[in-house]
């Protein structure tokens, strides 16, 4: 059988397309369609998936939409998704994304065996968050004292080293409660973070049907893709990614094609790829889905972006500018009151067209940030995100 043939012009330009970047999502797509095409929104940095989400969205949309739908009609919840970390998800995929989430094998664990959770604690805590966060908002302070008032002293023993100082051993698997549909966040208290149950949801699929329908949709976004790609993007262990893979291209869910001279999946029957390569200038924040997802790297930052956009390889550090589908330069925000200076220093020689591009990008910056926007072309002297 003759495996089709694929170009990199052809993939960035369908990954443009399919997540609303080559033309932003039409009138009447919700903010969680929006979500549902990049495969959840890094969220780590709340203002950061405010912008991932509202460059993509119908014109007119703000972080003020954003946060509705998070906190008004809870359409969207923000959890923890793929790799552990903070993600903005459609709260209707919420039943796939927690069945095939908590389907993901650990790797090793980076923690000394003083350390870590035997997998009995690792069950109590779990099971401890849920209980304690059924209909009601927590802080993290309020949450550990519930959580260690359900298992024992040792679940709050300062022993994992975080950001310079040591946070209770419970902390070591909150992100499975999230991973299990047991926690979410709620609204802030202040400046302080809360901590809820997500809405009921419907039933989760089973685990075999969740993790091949997980494939697929991560295929149709940021295929073709290999299962170390897929693995990366998960920060599972390879190996279960490959056995993975080879199951699903048994069972005819995924097929393989020509990537380039290299052999790569997309979800079975899913093989039409534009013409022409991407075209236009995008602005994306921290963290963006686009960048953290994609892959190869090599491809996706070209020549000296591969340098200077990537923090040890990591993509996403960054906010960068992208130009006709690959990496092309970065960019900071700084506001103040209701104006914010977008300065961007790209990497490579603009077109009148693409500056214009440039200049509409800002606009759209500071309209989904609720300011207005200055557009400086110049050196950005911030350095990466931590």
């Amino acid at each position: 059988m003759t495996r089709t043939r694929v170009t990199w012009d052809a993939v960035s330009a369908r990954r443009a397309e399919r997540q609303f970047l080559a033309v932003p999502a039409g009138a009447g797509t919700s903010l969680a369609e929006v979500v549902g095409a990049m495969r959840g929104a890094h969220a780590q940095v709340p203002s950061a998936a405010e912008l991932s989400v509202g460059m993509r969205a119908p014109g007119g949309v703000t972080r003020a939409d954003v946060r509705h739908a998070l906190h008004g009609d809870r359409s969207l919840v923000r959890t923890y998704g793929p790799r552990g970390t903070v993600h903005l998800l459609p709260a209707s995929e919420l039943p796939l994304w927690t069945a095939a989430l908590s389907a993901v094998p650990a790797g090793p664990s980076p923690f000394p065996p003083a350390v870590r959770l035997s997998d009995e604690q690792a069950g109590q805590v779990v099971a401890a968050i849920g209980d304690a966060l059924d209909g009601r908002c927590l802080t993290l302070d309020e949450l550990s004292e519930e959580v260690v008032a359900r298992t024992g002293p040792w679940a709050g023993e300062r022993v994992m080293p975080a950001f310079q100082e040591l946070w209770p051993r419970w902390r070591l698997v909150m992100h499975r409660a999230g991973w299990a549909g047991l926690l979410c966040f709620g609204p802030n208290r202040g400046r302080k973070a809360t901590y809820t149950r997500p809405p009921q949801a419907d039933r989760a699929p089973a685990a075999d049907d969740a993790r091949s329908e997980f494939v697929r949709r991560h295929l149709s976004a940021y295929g073709p893709a290999t299962p170390r790609h897929f693995a990366r993007w998960l920060a599972a262990p390879e190996g279960w990614a490959v056995h993975l893979f080879g199951e699903l291209s048994a069972a005819g869910a995924i097929e393989e094609v020509d990537f380039e001279g290299t052999s790569a999946w997309v979800a079975a029957g899913d093989t039409e790829f534009p013409e022409g390569p991407a075209r236009g200038v995008r602005l994306l924040p921290y963290f963006d889905a686009y960048v953290v997802a994609g892959q190869p790297r090599e491809r996706l930052f070209p020549g000296e972006a591969y340098r200077r956009c990537l923090a040890g390889g990591q993509a996403g550090n960054h906010p960068v500018l992208l130009v006709d589908g690959v990496v092309a330069g970065v960019w900071h925000q700084r506001r103040r009151g209701r104006r914010t200076t977008v300065t961007v220093e790209p990497l490579v020689r603009l077109t009148a067209r693409q500056r214009r591009e440039l200049g509409e990008q800002a606009e759209r910056v500071g309209e989904v940030l609720e300011a207005v926007a200055e557009l400086v072309v110049g050196q950005v002297g911030v350095g990466p995100h931590a």
